[in-house]
């Protein structure tokens, strides 16, 4: 059974072996582990303000992720989130849960705007965002605090009610 919890530095590892390989194999985004200084960092970089990092753990082994940075005014950006591919589609769940834990989290700390960026291949991910009342934006329209990253290119925003 999948639990969604908390991000942990015993977790560290864990994290790493997921979304590395879904970004290089996958998705063929040439970057490591130590060039996301995100990652190097989560508890620094995630879990402040109104931020936070969950994992989605089937039987104490990371499946999926999900994170939050607050970039202020009520604004998060949703970044990180990935779902081992044994672990994906609407028979499971996990992906739906990650999202649920954010939108909780968020209506609990006073968030009332998620935005997010992802690139043009994850066609998958953009019926997902869509199917749960993302709408697409354009990137003029992110904050200026919106930690861009070079791969992105299709930009999503939330209005959380």
């Amino acid at each position: 059974m999948v639990s969604i919890e908390s991000f942990t530095p015993s977790h560290t590892q864990g994290v790493a072996d997921l979304i590395v390989p879904i970004q290089r194999d996958e998705y063929a985004i040439a970057i490591t582990y130590e060039e996301q200084p995100d990652l190097c960092d989560i508890p620094g970089f995630y879990q402040t303000g109104k931020g936070g990092f969950w994992l989605a753990l089937d039987v104490g082994c990371v499946v999926g992720s999900i994170g939050l940075k607050d970039i202020g005014g009520g604004a998060v950006a949703l970044r990180k989130m990935f779902v081992a591919l044994s672990h994906r589609g609407s028979a499971t769940g996990v992906a739906k849960a990650l999202l649920d834990r954010v939108f909780s989290h968020g209506r609990a700390h006073g968030v009332t705007d998620i935005y997010l960026g992802t690139t043009a291949h994850f066609l998958a991910a953009h019926r997902f965002y869509e199917k749960h009342g993302f709408r697409l934006i354009d990137a003029r329209a992110l904050p200026d605090a919106f930690p861009r990253m070079d791969v992105d290119t299709r930009f999503y925003h939330l209005v959380l009610v």
